[in-house]
C-alpha cells in the first residue's frame, strides 16, 4: 500500500464560497438601498423646493378647524407646493402645523415651505378691503340710503325698496316690534340705529339692514327693566321709538331730552296735538328752511298740527340717549316749549299758553339783540 496521499484539486471549500456569496449579497444590497435612499432623498428634496416663481398673487382661504393635510392638499391644488403628502411628513417632521391660523392668504409660487409656515403660523391673512359710514342721529331711511349710495358699494334705491318691505327676514328683536301698518311710510324708520359701521366691501343692502337692526338690539340690552317702564307709561315698544324719534329731532342738548319727552307725554295725555314741525318736514324729499301754513294743512298722519297723538311710527334713527328719554321721561307741568334765540340751542318752557307766549317774545328779543 502507498503512502502518498492523493487531493482532489477540483472539490469546492463550501463554507468559504457562502460566506463569500453572502458578503455579495450584502454589499449588492446595501448598495441598493443607498441607491434607493439617495433617490428617495432627492425625490423628497426635489419636491420640498418651491414652484416656479410668479408674480401671479393666489388667494388661499382657510377654514377654522383645518388639518395640515386639508391646508397641504389647498395649498398644491393651488400651484404653492408640489406635493401635500410630502409638505405635511416635513411639517410632522419640524414637529409643527397645529398652530396654523384660519383667515384668507395671498402667496405667490415659488415662496418657500419655512415662508408658508411662518405666514400659517403667524396668521398673516389678507386684510379685507372695508366701507366705513357714520349714520347721524336722526337720520331717516331716505338719508341713509343716499349716506350708503356716497360710498359707491350701495344701492340706495334698493336700500329703499328693502326699508318699505313688510316681507323682511331679520333675526333682530327690534324688528318683530313693528307692526304691519300700511300708513307707515318705511317699514323699517327709526329701527336702524345711528352709528359708525364698517362693512367688507361686497356686503349687501341686506346685510347692511340686519347689522343696524342688531346694533339698536344691542344697544337696548343696556336699559335695564325696558318691559317694565313700557307698561308703566301705558305705551308699545314701537309708540315709545316713536316718540324717541321726535324727540331726536326737537333736542340738541343733552339734559332737555327727558324734559321735551315729558312734555310730549302731557300734551298726549291731555289730546293735544304735538305741533312739532319735525313731523311736517317729514312728508318731503328735503327739509324745507321754512314751514308756510300752507304746510301745516297738508293731510298726512304724520302731520301733527292735524291729528292728536304720535305719528304711524318714527320721524328718524333716535340715539340711544333719545331712546332713553323716551323710556324715562321727566315728571313736569310743562306743556309748551320754544327754542331760545341766543345761539345755545336751548329751550323755553311754560305750563300754560299764556306763558308759552311770552317765551315766544323773549326768544324773539334775544334774536335781536
Amino acid at each position: 500500500m502507498s503512502n502518498d496521499v492523493e487531493f482532489n484539486e477540483d472539490k469546492p471549500d463550501k463554507p468559504r464560497n457562502i460566506v463569500k456569496k453572502l458578503l455579495t449579497a450584502f454589499i449588492t444590497l446595501l448598495l441598493l438601498a443607498a441607491i434607493a435612499a439617495g433617490g428617495l432623498w432627492y425625490y423628497v428634496t426635489g419636491e420640498l423646493k418651491p414652484t416656479t416663481a410668479s408674480e401671479q398673487e393666489v388667494r388661499i382661504k382657510i377654514e377654522p378647524g383645518s388639518s395640515p393635510a386639508i391646508i397641504a392638499q389647498k395649498l398644491e391644488q393651488n400651484g404653492i407646493i408640489r406635493n401635500n403628502t410630502i409638505f405635511v411628513w416635513y411639517l410632522k417632521w419640524k414637529g409643527i402645523g397645529s398652530k396654523f391660523q384660519a383667515g384668507e392668504y395671498a402667496m405667490n409660487p415659488g415662496i418657500t415651505n419655512d415662508q408658508i409656515i411662518e405666514m400659517l403660523n403667524a396668521g398673516q391673512t389678507v386684510k379685507e378691503e372695508m366701507v366705513r359710514v357714520t349714520i347721524p342721529e336722526g337720520y331717516t331711511v331716505r338719508q341713509i340710503a343716499d349716506k350708503l349710495a356716497e360710498t359707491g358699494q350701495f344701492s340706495a334705491e334698493q336700500f329703499l325698496k328693502i326699508a318699505e318691505s313688510t316681507t323682511g327676514q331679520y333675526i333682530a328683536d327690534a324688528y318683530r316690534q313693528i307692526p304691519q301698518d300700511s300708513s307707515i311710510t318705511h317699514h323699517l324708520e327709526g329701527y336702524l340705529f345711528p352709528e359708525t359701521y364698517e362693512f367688507v366691501k361686497g356686503t349687501t343692502e341686506e346685510q347692511v339692514v340686519e347689522r343696524m337692526l342688531q346694533e339698536l338690539d344691542k344697544k337696548l340690552a343696556t336699559i335695564e327693566g325696558l318691559d317694565k317702564q313700557l307698561d308703566k307709561l301705558g305705551v308699545s315698544f314701537h309708540q315709545m321709538m316713536t316718540i324717541a324719534s321726535l324727540v331726536e329731532r326737537e333736542v340738541v342738548v343733552d339734559k332737555e331730552r327727558a324734559l321735551v319727552s315729558g312734555v310730549i307725554y302731557n300734551r298726549i295725555k291731555q289730546k293735544m296735538p304735538l305741533q312739532i314741525d319735525a313731523t311736517v318736514q317729514y312728508l318731503f324729499d328735503k327739509p324745507k328752511e321754512r314751514l308756510f301754513e300752507k304746510d301745516l294743512q297738508i293731510d298726512s298722519p304724520y302731520n301733527t298740527y292735524k291729528i292728536p297723538g304720535i305719528p304711524p311710527g318714527p320721524i328718524g334713527s333716535p340715539s340711544i340717549e333719545s331712546i332713553r328719554a323716551a323710556l324715562f321721561p321727566e315728571d313736569t307741568k310743562y306743556l309748551f316749549y320754544v327754542t331760545k334765540k341766543d345761539g345755545s340751542k336751548e329751550h323755553l318752557f311754560a305750563e300754560t299758553f299764556e306763558g308759552h307766549k311770552k317765551n315766544i317774545e323773549e326768544s324773539k328779543k334775544q334774536a335781536n339783540k
